[in-house]
């Protein structure tokens, strides 16, 4: 057997496990789901109760999409992992009647815990598989994406590098570092400035975005590329970690750009709370199902916390 031969075989194992091991954890069915909480507290709240558990809704591998939702959707956290980052939308998700699966990829040295620090390419190859996986196993030719942060960007590698583009319907994207970061991606020059740090930079998937590195050039975060994917990019001028806020836009016709506080004034979001956040779950909403689109209700929505009261 060929050495790429060889690899393809260890790839499928590998994806075959990890849905074998969703399976043992998944959630119960999307009518058993509590309302969420639109918190990210809520999140954190669920990772130290039930670690490494997928949120609510999720997973659910004997769910086949239905005609009103054909697409199953797989939601992609940013630097952290799903319990923590899906704790809202999966259950919002499921309750509406998609089937939806998440996966904590790009794990590091601090294991599950905190996922998407390995290398661009690396954690690209992970949710390529995943997607395949999902794919075969609802018997669907496309998913839809919804990625928070790092699940937002790096997609794009796996559009433009691992065929990935046939795949996806809707792409959309919350706060992402898109064209690289200020932010958390901005450690990448301190970290060049030793040995140690440059080898360590290298094997570090946020840290790799910085704006004009090599890493962020090729994501090529480019619409053009798949004309036929409907893209939609959610950001808030109050994100701390995707900076500047504009790093999460696009530019194309088949490209919609939302900012939150354009529909919301009263919504100071940060990056955390960003996939919680009822604006902006009403959006993704709306994005994956136009045909059946919803005014978004404007509320106060509070950094980390959420709504105040809903």
């Amino acid at each position: 057997m060929s050495r790429s031969a060889i690899r393809r075989s260890t790839r499928a194992a590998l994806c075959a496990a990890a849905l074998c091991a969703a399976a043992l954890t998944a959630s119960p069915a999307a009518a058993d789901q509590p309302d969420p909480s639109y918190s990210y507290f809520g999140g954190l709240a669920a990772e130290l109760t039930a670690p490494g558990q997928p949120p609510p809704g999720a997973n659910d591998w004997s769910c086949k999409p239905t005609a009103a939702h054909p697409n199953p959707v797989v939601l992609l956290h940013g630097l952290g992992n799903d319990t923590v980052g899906w704790n809202t939308l999966s259950p919002v998700l499921a309750n509406a009647g998609y089937c939806v699966f998440t996966t904590t990829y790009g794990v590091g040295a601090l294991g599950p815990i905190m996922g998407a620090v390995t290398p661009v390419a690396t954690s690209a190859q992970q949710i390529s598989d995943f997607i395949d996986g999902v794919r075969a196993e609802t018997g669907s030719d496309q998913v839809d994406l919804v990625g928070h942060s790092m699940g937002g960007a790096v997609p794009f590698y796996a559009l433009n590098h691992l065929g990935a583009a046939p795949k996806i319907d809707h792409y959309v994207a919350l706060g992402a570092p898109l064209h690289g970061s200020t932010g958390l991606a901005g450690l990448q020059p301190l970290l060049e400035s030793t040995p140690a740090g440059t080898e360590l930079a290298t094997q570090c998937g946020p840290c790799q975005l910085s704006p004009g590195s090599r890493v962020a050039v090729d994501l090529n975060p480019d619409p053009a590329i798949a004309p036929r994917i409907r893209f939609t990019t959610v950001v808030s001028r109050y994100d701390e970690i995707a900076t500047p806020w504009t790093t999460g836009l696009l530019d194309g016709p088949n490209a919609d750009n939302v900012v939150l506080q354009d529909l919301c004034a009263t919504d100071y979001t940060e990056h955390f709370e960003l996939p919680a956040d009822p604006v902006a779950v009403r959006v993704v909403l709306n994005a994956l199902d136009p045909a059946h689109a919803q005014p978004v209700s404007c509320t106060v929505v509070l950094p980390f916390a959420g709504p105040p009261i809903r």
